[in-house]
């Protein structure tokens, strides 16, 4: 008798997948109501489309009716250092441990379909993957597939490879065994909590995004409240804080796909630099970036926020023709950020 999960998991060994588990295609109702808490209470902010698919991201078969199983999976990206040593470096831009290399949903999503071609192939089922970019639970999933646990800062954490892990789903139509749910192993531990340099977590488990760097440098478009500006240091491309903190770190290795690691140029790139790009400047170097999704203008307002907070006036002269940008975010965060400067001086 043919042992389909074990010959599907052998098939994500070898095309680099990290984390493999199975689950049905179906939550439990505390995901629903965990969804809705977080909408309810605004946590999500300006991301509306949490709210619009909200139906089909807690029930998988709402989704796609035909799926019986999915199929969770990883990728590491842990990184060679702790991303914490950087932001001592007030004159460097700290860019977020996962998106110092390629896109991840364009790597990810490439194995995932290689892989899906497989399955296809070999037991004539239907399916569909996913990775970030559909209404599906991947944490959750991920949780009850057995690949690791939500942890007190919300992300999936694995005993093997701490909380730097890539998640991506398949569901199909396959009846598969599935794996047991992974425990929760946080324990007592409040390490991701504490870290948090805007305390975005309201309670553990729970994450009020509006306050959180990740969601301010990401995904929110305009000036920042004025509250946030200081906290994020040389954060400009979201914040790996928590992750960093969590002890579970100690047991994970570097990734193993050399697309995923960090290219020297991001690793540390000066704040003066990056605050002088153009529009085809910043295109260039996030060229297969993340980074480039939120365009030159969401990412410059952020470098000068940085630059603000260096404390260093010798990076005045760089603020000067951004006081008259094109972007009103960019003059906005010009005008504080030589504020900020000019007291330094003082």
């Amino acid at each position: 008798m043919t042992d389909s999960r074990s010959e599907i998991a052998a098939q994500a060994a070898a095309l680099g997948f990290d984390a493999f588990g199975v689950t049905r295609a179906n939550l439990p109702p505390s995901a629903r109501e965990g969804l809705e808490a977080f909408l309810n209470a605004g946590h999500h902010g300006t991301m509306g489309w949490l709210e619009t698919r909200a139906e089909q991201r807690a029930d998988p078969r709402a989704l796609w009716s035909e799926a019986a199983s999915v199929i969770a999976l990883g990728v590491s990206y842990g990184p060679d250092q702790d991303p914490r040593a950087r932001l001592a470096d007030a004159g460097m831009g700290n860019i977020s441990v996962y998106a110092q290399g390629d896109d991840y949903h364009d790597v990810i999503k490439k194995r995932l379909k290689q892989l899906g071609r497989w399955m296809a192939a070999r037991y004539d089922c239907a399916l569909k993957v996913f990775v970030d970019t559909a209404p599906v639970m991947e944490k959750p999933l991920g949780a009850q597939a057995g690949i690791g646990w939500q942890g007190k800062h919300t992300n999936l954490v694995s005993r093997e490879h701490g909380s730097w892990l890539f998640l991506g789903c398949i569901y199909t139509t396959l009846e598969l065994e599935p794996d047991t749910p992974h425990p929760d192993r946080c324990g007592s531990c409040d390490a991701c909590q504490t870290a948090c340099p805007t305390n975005a977590f309201p309670a553990p488990y729970q994450l009020d995004a509006r306050r959180c760097l990740s969601y301010l440098t990401i995904e929110h478009d305009g000036p920042w409240p004025e509250e946030f500006r200081a906290a994020m240091g040389n954060r400009i491309y979201g914040c790996d804080d928590c992750l960093a903190a969590c002890p579970w770190n100690k047991f994970a290795g570097e990734a193993r796909e050399a697309k995923l690691k960090a290219r020297d140029e991001l690793r540390a790139p000066r704040l003066t630099e990056l605050a002088a790009l153009d529009d085809a400047g910043f295109r260039a170097l996030f060229r297969k970036s993340p980074v480039k999704r939120i365009g030159r203008d969401r990412f410059v307002r952020n470098v000068v926020y940085a630059i603000g907070n260096s404390g260093d006036a010798s990076f005045r002269p760089a603020l000067i023709p951004l006081l008259s940008d094109e972007s009103e975010q960019v003059r906005d965060a010009a005008r504080w950020a030589d504020e900020r400067l000019e007291t330094a001086t003082e």
